[in-house]
């Protein structure tokens, strides 16, 4: 396909965006996550507006709704059993104690993203494939998100390293996955794919990142600001999907 160099292209934009995370590290001593409260938001609300209103969508046009539906479900299920599997440290359940609880939060952190950017790297590839018009704010919102993952691992790994190198080659590092997610999808099922193929992995794109959006970046963005600051941003991160996708389209 002619969009495949474009969507890869993408995927690496969106994983490696674990690395800006990072840079905010290394030059702000102790980083207050407050102001992300609204970019978090905003990441939530193009996710979750993208996955329902033209994921699911588009999906249920191509192979029905039925079949759309269960590869909708099905996404959330996976991702639900991948992240209780890995055991996934989350941002909002950081300890800020003691250096090793920090160096095993680290880690612990940079695993979990690794695992978790795998199949968004699908979700961005698959995506671009099928619309690149939609495959670029898919990776945009994916990007955002990413930028809190990588002060999730860099930080504790700086407090217990003191190293800004280290803190950010284990942020770097689990970026990497994301395109290797990219690769690892289009090897699997690039040889697989047809028009109903295609509409149900945009259906479980669809449930992967609504899962997302509501394990992570939603108590994330409470946490770390308030309702009412999520709120505004989630709107505004579907306005704004609004807007580009009646542009574009």
């Amino acid at each position: 396909m002619e969009n495949i160099t474009v969507a890869f292209i993408l995927t690496i934009f969106a994983g490696l965006s674990t690395g800006i995370g990072s840079f905010i590290a290394f030059f702000i001593p102790k980083p207050k996550l407050t102001y992300l409260s609204v970019l978090l938001g905003f990441a939530a609300g193009a996710m979750l507006y993208i996955s329902f209103i033209e994921l699911l969508a588009t999906s249920i046009e191509n192979v029905g709704f039925l079949v759309a539906n269960t590869a909708f479900f099905l996404g959330m299920v996976v991702i639900y059993f991948l992240d209780r599997i890995i055991g996934h440290v989350h941002l909002d359940t950081l300890s800020d104690n003691h250096q090793m609880r920090f160096k095993r939060a680290g880690v612990l952190t940079a695993i979990g993203i690794a695992m978790h950017n795998f199949p968004e790297g699908m979700a961005v590839l698959i995506t671009s494939l099928n619309d690149l018009y939609l495959g670029f704010p898919v990776a945009v919102a994916i990007a955002i998100h990413n930028v809190p993952e990588g002060i999730a691992v860099s930080v504790p790994i700086y407090y217990a390293t003191h190293s800004r190198k280290k803190a950010f080659a284990y942020s770097f590092l689990s970026g990497i996955f994301e395109p290797l997610g990219a690769a690892f999808g289009y090897l699997l099922v690039f040889q697989f794919l047809n028009s109903t193929v295609l509409g149900a992995i945009l259906a479980a794109v669809g449930g992967i990142m609504v899962f997302i959006t509501f394990d992570e970046l939603i108590p994330i963005a409470i946490k770390y600001g308030d309702e009412h600051l999520m709120l505004s941003g989630l709107i505004s991160g579907m306005l704004v999907m609004i807007l580009s996708l009646y542009i574009l389209v």
